[in-house]
């Protein structure tokens, strides 16, 4: 008699110990479903959204593939990169939409927009090497426009190594644009330096140091023969 008397109290504790959690008890499991089943939502959401990326992004890409863009094409693209920008602004697909908004205003010569478009990229891009792109394509701008002491400003603002030979050229076209030929000779063989060592292509450059007539020492011809 006594066991079954425990029995019926343990069954009378856990009928109250119910009665005044229970009800805490299924709202934490609820809770907690509802937080599994947000997060995944959410995952999913995420994953919907750079799969929307990636595809937009390769359509701009395949739009901007050739060398000779149409006036059709560069304005389907152009309408796609804002359409990136606002639906992806804070992915990698939108800064590298923008560097390629870049390249078309220069297409359709309209060299403000694309420097826009490069200063953007600098001030909002969280991606070092992706800001070292965009101040690359802006100096070369400069240079175009005239500005080759605010290209080389540029130039120095924020360069990543790994792109250390192409911010070599881009400096020697600085120069060369300054008419300091002796700089520019320094800088493009620099460039063809670090281009050997990393293995990376180069081209062109070789070719600025043959027509600017500079030997291996960085003396002009006429001055050896004087």
């Amino acid at each position: 008699m006594a066991e079954l008397r425990s029995e019926e109290e343990q069954v009378e504790a856990l009928k109250r110990w119910w009665k005044e959690n229970g009800v805490s008890l299924i709202a934490g499991v609820a809770i907690a479903a509802a937080g599994v089943f947000g997060w995944n939502a959410w995952q999913n959401y995420q994953e919907n959204q750079a799969s929307a990326a990636s595809a937009r992004y390769q359509q701009l890409i395949n739009l901007t593939a050739g060398t000779q863009l149409d006036t059709a094409n560069v304005g389907e693209a152009r309408d796609l990169v804002i359409e990136i920008i606002d639906n992806h602004g804070k992915t990698l697909y939108a800064d590298l939409a923008r560097l390629i908004d870049a390249r078309l205003a220069v297409a359709q010569g309209d060299p403000a927009d694309a420097r826009f478009a490069l200063e953007t990229v600098i001030d909002v891009s969280g991606r070092d090497y992706v800001k070292g792109l965009a101040r690359l394509r802006l100096a070369r701008l400069q240079v175009a426009e005239g500005e080759a002491e605010a290209a080389l400003a540029t130039l120095d603002t924020g360069v990543p190594d790994a792109l250390a030979a192409q911010r070599a050229e881009v400096r020697g076209d600085a120069h060369h644009a300054l008419g300091s030929p002796r700089e520019a000779g320094a800088a493009w063989r620099e460039a063809l330096d670090l281009a050997e060592a990393g293995n990376q292509p180069l081209y062109g450059v070789q070719l600025k140091l043959d027509n600017l007539g500079l030997d291996n020492s960085g003396l002009d011809n006429q001055e050896l023969d004087s």
